[in-house]
């Protein structure tokens, strides 16, 4: 049997990045960069206003004042989108929008609220420095300048710095699309009969969720009844569509449970069965020469918790990204917990930030059929092997799966706490 760490170890030695595409720069929000973006051009591109006024000479305005004010002569205005057509010499000034370049001869804009102007009068009533309210050429970005890392997680203000630098298309990492199977004769889709005692496959849509939040994307192929043969019509289709594959169920040592069998049909090499963890203890991991299958146990819980171990960080590797785990913290157990000595418990908390540290209580029953643990949980509370039990007044370590608890916490608190691996 596995232990977590070496799991995890095999499966992120056997996953890699798909490859790079071009896609559109509307649809690249939450995508991974694949290549250094550099920028093509200076930003701003000239000298221009950052407030509505009058573009002048600073020094025509040294000893201006309410009761003394300096008198300009308007020889232009200049809108934003416009080019300037004149020099501005001393004692001049040129209306100017914000956005607009700033003429040559001026270096500075006195504020449209510091002026009175009748006619091509410009009376100014205090004095402003050399570059007050003017935007220097290039003064966010230099032409040529690297402006966004491979392998930033896209976010809009990067598709904003995109466009500003002149990017339409962006090379990113591809996405796998995954293949998701549940297995069992005791379960329906939710459109079933909802007079037949069956059991609604939840598996096949948190896995849904969880695939797209990793940044996968799912390929629904049903449920497969427990037979060779349908088990076998289901993986065929998958490892011909799909770059993963991720079965729930019949991967156990009942009668019924021929996942194993099924895959080393289908020529995959089965890397192991069993994992030193609880909820998860059955999880088959299996390979062909490009596709990483997960046969994951058919309980709700031990399904998301599975994924959340695995298939969460080797998708993440897949498609690109640097942090391939969840942040974790410290905190205050506020209750007692037993547990087996030679297995991994991954237990369903709810944590509070208190008094400068996280509190964390268990979500209630930890059945691995209680989806309603997960639920309830923000965290997962990582209890390691060799550990029996777990006091109230202990620290231990959680995984923070919701990510509004990061708010809660100082930032300097989550920094002292990078996380390494489940049970780092």
């Amino acid at each position: 049997m596995k232990t977590v760490e070496e799991s995890l170890a095999r499966i992120l030695d056997f996953v890699a990045p798909l490859g790079v595409e071009k896609i559109p720069l509307t649809e690249c929000l939450n995508r991974v960069l694949a290549e250094d973006a550099y920028s093509t051009r200076h930003i701003p591109p000239r000298d221009n206003s950052a407030m509505d006024g009058y573009a002048v000479k600073h020094r025509d305005l040294r000893n201006a004042s309410p009761e003394s004010p300096a008198v300009l002569r308007s020889v232009e205005e200049i809108p934003a989108g416009s080019s300037p057509g004149k020099r501005i010499g001393t004692g001049e000034a040129a209306r100017i929008m914000t956005g607009a370049p700033v003429p040559d001869g001026a270096d500075a804009v006195i504020k449209i609220e510091d002026v009175d102007v009748e006619d091509d009068r410009v009376r100014c009533f205090t004095p402003v420095e050399e570059g007050e309210n003017v935007r220097k050429r290039g003064e966010d970005v230099i032409e040529g300048e690297a402006v966004i890392a491979a392998g930033s997680h896209i976010q809009p203000a990067h598709m904003g710095m995109l466009a500003a630098t002149g990017h339409a298309l962006v090379p990113v990492y591809k996405r796998p699309l995954v293949a998701i199977i549940a297995t069992g004769d005791e379960i329906i889709d939710i459109d079933g009969d909802p007079s037949s005692e069956k059991i609604i496959s939840s598996n096949s849509y948190s896995l849904y969720g969880q695939i797209i939040e990793a940044g996968g994307i799912p390929l629904p192929l049903g449920i497969a009844r427990d037979t060779k043969k349908d088990l076998m019509s289901h993986f065929s289709m998958a490892k011909e569509r799909a770059q993963v594959v991720i079965s729930s169920g019949g991967v156990s040592m009942g009668d019924y449970d021929l996942v194993q069998d099924v895959l080393t049909e289908l020529g995959a090499r089965v890397e192991f069965e069993t994992v030193a963890q609880r909820p998860g203890k059955p999880f088959t991991f299996a390979t062909t020469e490009t596709i990483p299958f997960f046969g994951l146990p058919g309980n709700p819980v031990s399904t998301m918790i599975s994924f959340e171990q695995y298939v969460r960080p080797a998708l993440r590797k897949m498609t690109g990204h640097k942090m391939l785990f969840r942040r974790t913290a410290r905190a205050v157990l506020d209750e007692n917990i037993t547990k087996k000595n030679d297995l991994t418990y991954f237990i369903r908390g709810k944590a509070t930030w208190r008094d400068g540290s996280f509190t964390v209580v268990t979500t209630g029953e930890q059945g691995s059929g209680i989806l309603k643990s997960m639920v309830l949980a923000n965290v997962i509370i990582v209890l390691p092997r060799g550990m029996t039990h777990a006091r109230r007044g202990d620290e231990v370590t959680v995984q923070l799966i919701d990510k509004s608890i990061l708010s809660a916490a100082t930032p300097g608190y989550l920094a002292a706490w990078p996380w390494k691996g489940p049970s780092s």
